[in-house]
């Protein structure tokens, strides 16, 4: 079923999965105005991140003044959709992001498409756009990765895990950190660290199909600027841009860090 918003976006759930697995996923649709022909936006959010976050906001709000479609969701477990965070996955998280981009594809005619992907959302992105190549009825034209955090189980977690940590995967399956970003603290699954195995990305050359503008702070406490260096590496044979920002931490929401986000978005937006 779908509801309208005050400001006329389309909020709407899909069922992805089936039986015990199946999930209520909330999404945002924002249509382009009448005769607009740039690329609609597909906003990928982060680890415990939902649509109505800063940068997720803004992005609509530059589809709206640019009059173009804008789609955003928030994974299982995140914001406004069903399912148990710790059921969480980047595979089940995938399977969502493919099913809202089909969703989006038949309710706004979303054909061409610019993936702007924070921090896990990144990830998801560069698997997302390897998922959907050859396809013919929809076209990524253009991915703007904000701190992103590719294959940040294995590369990011797992070589840090102290003892405490790995025997708490070992005996419960998860374990907790706490997290400057709110008051409860971040939660890792077993599930979510094999799982991640099975989803790298930094492993060879990554094929996008399309270019890259990838947005990294080197203030960043969560993602070394130097993993973005390493992603850019495997990146090498697309056309890529690499913004570092000196001052810039994980999120990158202050105004002028938002605003080179907003700014490289419209510029695939608008490539023909």
């Amino acid at each position: 079923m779908a509801a309208t918003n005050g400001n006329g976006w389309a909020t709407d759930f899909i069922t992805v999965g089936a039986g015990e697995d199946a999930r209520q996923i909330a999404i945002a649709l924002q249509p382009e105005a009448a005769g607009n022909g740039l690329a609609h936006f597909v906003w990928l959010g982060g680890y415990r991140s939902d649509m109505t976050g800063t940068k997720a906001v803004e992005l609509a709000a530059l589809a709206a003044r640019l009059g173009t479609g804008c789609v955003r969701f928030d994974y299982s477990g995140h914001g406004a959709s069903g399912g148990a965070f710790t059921d969480g996955t980047i595979s089940r998280w995938l399977e969502e992001t493919l099913a809202v981009i089909d969703h989006a594809a038949r309710v706004l005619g979303t054909r061409r498409m610019v993936l702007v992907g924070s921090s896990m959302g990144g990830w998801i992105a560069l698997r997302a756009v390897a998922e959907l190549a050859g396809r013919k009825d929809i076209a990524i034209v253009g991915l703007v990765l904000i701190a992103p955090a590719p294959d940040f189980t294995s590369e990011l977690i797992e070589p840090n895990l102290t003892d405490a940590e790995r025997a708490a995967l070992a005996e419960r399956g998860q374990f907790e950190e706490p997290t400057p970003y709110g008051p409860d603290p971040n939660i890792y699954t077993l599930k979510l660290v094999e799982d991640g195995r099975d989803n790298r990305v930094l492993t060879g050359a990554i094929e996008t199909g399309c270019p890259v503008h990838i947005l990294q702070g080197m203030a960043d406490p969560d993602v070394p600027y130097g993993h973005a260096i390493r992603l850019m590496e495997h990146l090498s044979g697309d056309d890529v841009v690499l913004t570092m920002i000196r001052d810039g931490d994980h999120r990158l929401s202050r105004p002028q860090d938002i605003a080179k986000i907003l700014e490289a978005a419209e510029v695939f937006a608008r490539a023909e």
